[in-house]
């Protein structure tokens, strides 16, 4: 159909890093697909997912991730990518939740590995942290549950919440944190810089950051 590429989300980031016809080096990196640029015939895998989350921190929330504990909430795609981000970002300590349990101890495992200086668990820290980062898809229907267990992790032990999910704009968990006293920050930074990285591998040029924010928050919040 002679596009230059596509972006792809939940739940398709893990299987498609089989799909394709090549990986590019950060595809490979993070063990996920966000984004495919079509190229003489083939499919090329890339990730802008991983970088995008540490820029959006530093700008959103003026967090460096060096040095900081963090719970990090969901081991799907963006959990996997996010959990080797953060390891690489030299975290001092990683505290990995999720649903079912084994997915969680694949990606401690993984990170032992690949970056032992980085203390890693899983399940609900019992120390404060300064980061908890949500990248499960709970927040995306209105009926959705929180995604952060408060009977196993208070609010009051954190000092900041990044929520990946972007619409609704203000997810339970988001709502809970701004009455707990927070600092929040939801996903639309991620979906900015994560876009024009891949605007930049689909045209060769670079991208208006500015210009596809004020174009995203307008779409997402009507302004």
């Amino acid at each position: 159909m002679n596009f230059a590429g596509l972006n792809l989300t939940v739940p398709h980031k893990l299987l498609a890093v089989d799909m394709v016809d090549e990986l590019d080096v950060s595809a490979k990196t993070w063990g996920a697909v966000n984004t495919i640029k079509f190229e003489n015939g083939r499919s090329i895998g890339f990730n802008t997912d991983a970088d995008a989350i540490v820029s959006s921190l530093r700008e959103e929330l003026q967090i460096e991730l060096r040095g900081k504990k963090v719970l990090l909430l969901g081991a799907g795609g963006a959990g996997r990518t996010a959990a080797l981000k953060l390891a690489a970002e030299k975290v001092a300590e990683l505290f990995l939740v999720n649903r079912t349990g084994s997915k969680a101890e694949e990606i401690a495992a993984e990170i032992k590995k690949q970056f032992p200086s980085v203390k890693i668990s899983v399940g609900y820290p019992k120390v404060e942290v300064d980061l908890i980062l949500n990248a499960t898809s709970l927040g995306l229907k209105p009926e959705d549950a929180s995604p952060l267990d408060e009977k196993q992790f208070s609010l009051k032990k954190t000092q900041a919440v990044y929520d990946m999910i972007y619409q609704p704009t203000q997810t339970k968990l988001l709502a809970a944190v701004k009455a707990a006293g927070c600092k929040t920050a939801n996903g639309i930074g991620m979906l900015v810089y994560q876009g024009a990285k891949a605007f930049e591998i689909w045209t060769g040029q670079p991208a208006p950051v500015a210009v596809m924010r004020r174009a995203v928050e307008g779409s997402v919040y009507g302004v």
